[in-house]
């Protein structure tokens, strides 16, 4: 497997946007950061699916022609985002010559291009762009992640594979719960894969389970803390060492207490995934996608400014 450039880090968060409007206590925010680059660091070691190690590691080995000078990441791509974003995007996985070569979620494939693009439009993004970790790319109040951390083959994550890549998500949403206001989802395996998630990260999912569709948003309640005090990072790295032998990501039950002053609710939108099947065909188009993100950050307490 390649390795990734010296210096260049995907875990890497970036500048939050909207400052202390969504920000909690300094020291707690200074846990909440720490406990998320171990996290990160964590989901990047993780080899608890077959074949997903083995798919991820001979696209690395193998490389698309357009690539073949350059170095691959070929592991799980964490998160990226600041720790006190109010607004989270999940997609689907990483691309195989997208995020498992760059290390960050939609970075160097044209979906990241149409997300990104979108983001910056609204502000919400420093640059238009996403080709590499150290292009220089910084999110501001938004974080984005996956339910699956590898990229699958055909784009296909199997239900085996994504429940056994839940509780990282889970422990990620504990994480980010003091600030977090509103999520969108894109695609449909987002939205199946996220609500079994939010029910066990401590948010209230209605019954029946809301159907995924474009446009779609639901209000999720937060649920009465069961406990109190913060997770640290030490301890977050010690819940198991499943995670960095690569068994598994071990519980997600211990993470960062919610303060008094967190959203005792978030909203949770459907998009269509930006996909280059979807942007192709017509179907999600950028004035769709920019509709959606635009009423996300509105929820999330995010003023548009100019790119």
């Amino acid at each position: 497997m390649t390795q990734h450039p010296a210096g260049a880090d995907p875990a890497r968060a970036g500048r939050s946007y909207g400052g202390d409007v969504h920000s909690s206590a300094p020291a707690e925010g200074a846990a909440r950061s720490a406990d998320l680059t171990v996290l990160d660091e964590r989901i990047a070691g993780c080899r608890a699916c077959p074949r997903l190690v083995a798919w991820r590691e001979e696209a690395a080995a193998t490389k698309r022609a357009a690539f073949t000078g350059q170095p691959y990441w070929g592991r799980p791509v964490p998160g990226f985002g600041p720790a006190d974003a109010s607004l989270l995007l999940v997609g689907l996985a990483p691309a195989a010559h997208g995020g498992n070569r760059t290390g960050r979620m939609f970075t160097g494939d044209r979906s990241g291009d149409v997300l990104y693009a979108a983001l910056h439009d609204l502000g919400l993004a420093s640059q238009a762009t996403s080709v590499s970790v150290d292009d220089g790319l910084e999110l501001y109040g938004v974080r984005v992640t996956s339910p699956v951390h590898c990229a699958p083959p055909a784009n296909k994550p199997t239900p085996e594979e994504r429940d056994t890549c839940r509780p990282w998500l889970v422990r990620e949403l504990g994480l980010l719960r003091p600030t977090l206001r509103t999520v969108v989802v894109l695609g449909a395996f987002g939205w199946q894969a996220a609500l079994p998630a939010f029910a066990e990260a401590g948010w209230t999912v209605p019954r029946p389970r809301p159907a995924f569709a474009h446009g779609a948003r639901v209000t999720l309640v937060r649920r009465p803390e069961p406990g109190a005090g913060t997770a640290s990072a030490s301890a977050t790295a010690s819940e198991s060492a499943a995670g960095a032998s690569g068994v598994g990501p071990g519980p997600a039950s211990a993470f960062t207490s919610a303060p008094a002053s967190a959203p005792a609710s978030v909203e949770l939108f459907g998009c269509f995934h930006v996909s280059q099947r979807n942007t192709f065909t017509g179907r999600l188009t950028p004035e769709m996608l920019r509709r959606v993100l635009a009423g996300a950050a509105e929820s999330a307490g995010l003023a548009r400014r100019s790119p």
